[in-house]
């Protein structure tokens, strides 16, 4: 087998053996930081998720007393005013 620079020997093919398996070796470590990094910034979304759905079942939950004040005053109101 042979190449424009010369012939490929078992030393050149195992060195490039080498290499490509450094190469792989290196976008693995890489993929694994990018997962990790990732994963952080998923849990911080989830934190920041959490706490506004939290902060929005709060509103919620005191807009509906707020609601069922209003539909009691009514009901009361219209109960006097018809008994009256």
């Amino acid at each position: 087998m042979t190449t424009r620079g010369g012939r490929w020997t078992d030393g050149r093919l195992d060195d490039l053996n080498k290499k490509v398996d450094g190469g792989f070796a290196r976008v693995d470590a890489d993929i694994r930081d990018l997962r990790g990094e990732m994963r952080a910034g998923y849990d911080r979304l989830d934190k920041k998720l959490d706490a506004g759905f939290a902060r929005a079942e709060t509103r919620f939950n005191w807009l509906i007393g707020i609601l069922l004040v209003a539909a009691l005053s009514i009901i009361g109101t219209m109960i006097g005013v018809s008994s009256a």
